[in-house]
């Protein structure tokens, strides 16, 4: 069941979500200015290579807030015209709350949220992933020009657990060999090594062969695992 949050809870919650991030980040704010806890969380992401993306709906940001966005190479920030809507997700849990990614906010405002379990729930909580990826989608900036939507995927993959070059096919991402040795035990979350499409270090499954920003890349000519 989605559960209620009042204004210390969104605060903790919103660590949470950006801490327990392992594959996917998206942080949709109107207003950005994150207090030093925040950014702590947020560097450590960037150490991890995690593909970030941070939208926002004001085209001023503080100086020292953009020199320190543009100082994060995994971070990706874009802007989205007339945004009120404040949304904070990872792949297991969203936030939809009134709290702005604002230091001034969470110490000063009274403010009420949603968190919302992708286990508990998983129909609401595609129903918010796709609407932040709509909003993904419609934002603006430097970067988007880097992964035009029609980007066309590689000609070949690589098996994610010994890299061997095979058919691009995110539904079987297993060199022969390897698909038969997972084929004995069927487990779709067993943890590979790379990504099916990129051939990087990364951690993998049966369910989610490639890595965020190649899922980003190329989720929509490319059919990937539903679960």
């Amino acid at each position: 069941m989605a559960k209620f949050l009042t204004t210390t809870g969104i605060s903790y919650r919103l660590e949470e979500i950006i801490k327990t991030a392992e594959e996917r980040l998206v942080l949709i704010s109107p207003f950005l200015r994150v207090n030093e806890r925040i950014k702590e969380l947020l560097e450590d992401k960037d150490r991890l290579k995690m593909d970030v993306r941070v939208i926002y709906g004001k085209n001023q940001l503080q100086p020292e807030e953009n020199n320190w966005l543009e100082s994060m190479a995994s971070i990706r920030t874009s802007y989205c015209k007339n945004l009120h809507a404040k949304c904070y997700l990872n792949e297991n849990e969203a936030l939809l709350t009134s709290m702005n990614l604002y230091e001034f906010s969470q110490v000063n405002n009274n403010e009420m949220g949603i968190l919302i379990s992708r286990e508990e729930e998983p129909a609401l909580y595609r129903e918010v992933w796709e609407e932040a990826q709509r909003i993904v989608r419609v934002s603006v900036g430097p970067e988007d020009e880097e992964c035009p939507p029609d980007l066309e995927p590689p000609q070949s993959g690589f098996c994610i657990r010994c890299k061997r070059s095979i058919a691009l096919n995110p539904a079987r991402p297993y060199c022969k060999r390897h698909f038969r040795s997972w084929n004995i035990h069927k487990n779709k979350k067993y943890e590979e090594s790379y990504c099916h499409i990129s051939g990087e270090e990364h951690k993998t499954t049966m369910s989610k062969p490639a890595c965020w920003k190649c899922y980003q890349k190329y989720s929509s000519v490319l059919e990937f695992p539903t679960s």
